[in-house]
Parts: structure tokens; sequence; C-alpha cells
């Protein structure tokens, strides 16, 4: 099974609404949504209230990125907010295996992202405890980056490792990816696709998903 999962970062804040309505009735599967707090991540994004306004009016499950240092203290709430899976970052989590341990006591979906410079070989021991890998294929932070081409050699090894552990997590690309690079990401593994600033400065987002959608069916 493929995912899209639009980022709602790049969307129209003012018009957030029409754009979470927008998603209801394309052929995305997710909704991914970014939370930065300026100090893991040079930004500052979504804070709870704007990701409540979202879950009242959204019908797809939320994939929540958590780009945020002690992530711990607020799993409890996201989950409140509706999150159906819960994504940390390796660098922002000291007990990584206690953070992951809380977010499926909670009862939702757990996945670890690491950044362009993490090896993937440091999630070795935590593979087999998660339901999904966020392979960040920019620099964590600001929407609308350049792809970097590295990020398919950190495919193969992350599918290496997969295989040395007997797991089969989802892998979860987010960064540049558009519909020049959608279907070879599908090939390298690629289960599901967050796209920001290609859906959202679309003309047609609807199509521009239901593009993604068909590219990555290989």
């Amino acid at each position: 099974m493929k995912y899209i999962a639009p980022s709602v970062l790049a969307a129209d804040f003012g018009n957030l609404q029409s754009a979470v309505e927008m998603l209801n009735q394309s052929e995305a599967d997710w909704i991914h949504v970014d939370v930065m707090d300026g100090v893991f991540v040079p930004n500052i994004s979504f804070g709870m209230p704007v990701l409540q306004a979202i879950q009242q009016h959204t019908q797809k499950p939320l994939d929540v990125h958590l780009m945020i240092t002690n992530p711990d203290q607020y799993l409890t709430e996201f989950q409140k907010l509706g999150a159906d899976r819960i994504t940390v970052h390796y660098e922002a989590c000291p007990h990584l295996h206690r953070t992951v341990q809380q977010i499926k006591e909670l009862g939702c979906k757990a996945g670890v992202a690491i950044n362009p410079h993490t090896s993937v070989q440091l999630l070795e021991n935590i593979l087999t405890d998660i339901d999904l890998v966020l392979i960040m294929s920019v620099n964590p932070g600001f929407g609308g980056q350049s792809f970097i081409e590295q990020t398919y050699q950190k495919l193969t090894d992350l599918r290496q490792l997969m295989q040395k552990a007997d797991t089969s997590v989802l892998i979860e690309v987010d960064g540049g990816v558009s519909d020049q690079n959608a279907t070879q990401l599908s090939q390298a593994g690629v289960n599901a696709f967050v796209a920001g600033s290609f859906v959202f400065k679309s003309a047609d987002p609807m199509t521009t998903i239901a593009n993604l959608k068909q590219a990555v069916q290989v």
C-alpha cells in the first residue's frame, strides 16, 4: 500500500479549513502535520489549537510529525487531539525506546524520523519496536527545499537493515517530493510520501494529489 500525505505546513493558514476540506475530497490518504518549536528546528509552526481545528474538519488520519525538543511531555495532548500516528526525531529523544512505548500505550502508531545527516544504522535497535521510519530528504524547518539525492542510498541502507531485523515498518519520505521523483522513490521502497509545496502551490491541488497517487503505484 502506498500513502500520499500532503503537508498542511504549505497550506494557506488563513484558509486552513478550506485546505482540509479539499484534502477530504482528494485522493490523499493522510494529513501530515508538522509541529515545530523553534528550538529543534529554526522555525515555529502549528500549536495544539491549530491541530485541534484541523482535527475538527478532517476525515483523514492525522500523521503528526514532532520536530520539537522534549516531545514526551506533549504526547498525551497530541493523542487527545486526534493523532493517528506520532513521529518523533531520533535526534531529539535521549530515551527513544521509552518515548516509542509511550506513543504505543496511547494507542497511536509510533514513528521515528531522522535528519539528512543521521545514519539509518542508528535505528538498528529500535526498528522492531516502531511502525514507521521517516527519512527527511531535506533539512527540517522550512518547506519548499530541494530533494537531497543521497536519500536514495539511505533508503537502500534502511531496507537492508529491515531485512536483517526481519521487520516491515513503513518507510516515509518528507521533503522535495514531486512528480519528478515519486515513482523512483516508490521503486526504492517508500510507502508514504509527504508533499507540501508541490501540492499546495500547484494550480490544481486535487489533480496534483491524484497524479502523485498514480505515480507511486509501481
